[in-house]
């Protein structure tokens, strides 16, 4: 969605006291000559799940290999637990919990083998949790990891992460390769992991469904790096849905009060923050053919979906 979004819309809150999880500032990216990024700030507080949404391409693993010193921005800086992202001192990494996209494991070692390679840079290595999880596989301790499925070797990579007790996890697609039960069972896990307190999770996805319930605050991230950043709880509230007809005349487009137009499936469809009593007014002014039906509910992958769009 190559627009801009409303300031009312868009604005980005204010960290809680102290020192953020993770800071970006005025951050820039480029891939040649293919701008990512061009003016990023965004925090995340510490103790907070905030979730950080986009479709393909917006940069959210770039993101992350930022985040985590991988590459070094066109300009702007990150900060992660308080220290410079391309500088991260070796405990300060031993106190972030790191996924990446697609479950990166070392495939020649066994179950019991990868476990006992990760525990000595891990101080706080819960082995217990570990196994706990992989258990689960029944699969034998021997079991090589490049001799499994992709949703078993998600398990075991999950396993590892929980098993450090990292005061950060970051999260780049968790939910690949698991299939409901398995995505359930990881989400009890984390739920414990919060209960723990002062703990603070950093997710990236295409949406969040599974973890609503987890997610304090939602990030949407889309091409070109316009950003917008508040809690799920007031996203939820604001952020509606509307059936229209149209008397004549073209059909209404994004314009700063209408976020997003549905012209494809069973019911034209607008999305807006805006009161219905504000967006009955603007479309009389702006968009006089049209008129504003009935209120549709949605989940957070339809409110997702009428944010960003569908293609």
């Amino acid at each position: 969605m190559d627009r801009a979004v409303t300031l009312e819309a868009a604005r980005v809150r204010p960290e809680a006291d102290g020192t953020p999880a993770i800071e970006v500032r005025h951050l820039a990216h480029r891939y040649g000559s293919r701008s990512i990024y061009s003016d990023l700030s965004f925090s995340v507080p510490e103790g907070r799940v905030v979730a950080l949404l986009g479709k393909n391409g917006v940069g959210k693993t770039t993101l992350i290999r930022l985040l985590m010193g991988y590459l070094r921005p066109v300009g702007g800086a990150c900060r992660v637990l308080g220290e410079p992202s391309h500088n991260l001192s070796p405990a300060t990494r031993a106190r972030i919990g790191l996924l990446f996209e697609g479950h990166l494991a070392y495939d020649f070692m066994s179950i019991a083998e990868i476990e006992r390679f990760y525990r000595p840079f891990y101080p706080r290595w819960r082995r217990e949790l570990y196994y706990d999880l992989v258990d689960r596989l029944q699969l034998p301790y021997d079991h090589k990891i490049g001799n499994m499925s992709c949703g078993q070797r998600s398990q075991v990579v999950l396993g590892l992460i929980f098993a450090q007790d990292p005061d950060l996890m970051i999260l780049d697609d968790y939910s690949m390769g698991l299939d409901a039960g398995y995505r359930r069972l990881f989400l009890d896990y984390l739920k414990r992991y919060l209960d723990q307190g002062d703990k603070t999770v950093f997710v990236t996805s295409h949406v969040v469904q599974d973890m609503e319930s987890l997610v304090d605050d939602v990030i949407f991230l889309q091409r070109g790096g316009a950003l917008m950043q508040m809690p799920l709880a007031e996203f939820r509230a604001r952020f509606r849905s509307f059936g229209f007809r149209s008397e004549g005349g073209e059909p209404p487009r994004p314009d700063g009060v209408i976020e997003g137009v549905d012209l494809h499936g069973r019911e034209h469809l607008l999305y807006s923050f805006a009161t219905p009593e504000r967006l009955a007014e603007h479309l009389a002014r702006a968009w006089p053919g049209v008129r504003l039906g009935e209120e549709r509910p949605m989940t957070l992958e339809d409110a997702f979906i009428g944010l960003t769009g569908k293609y």
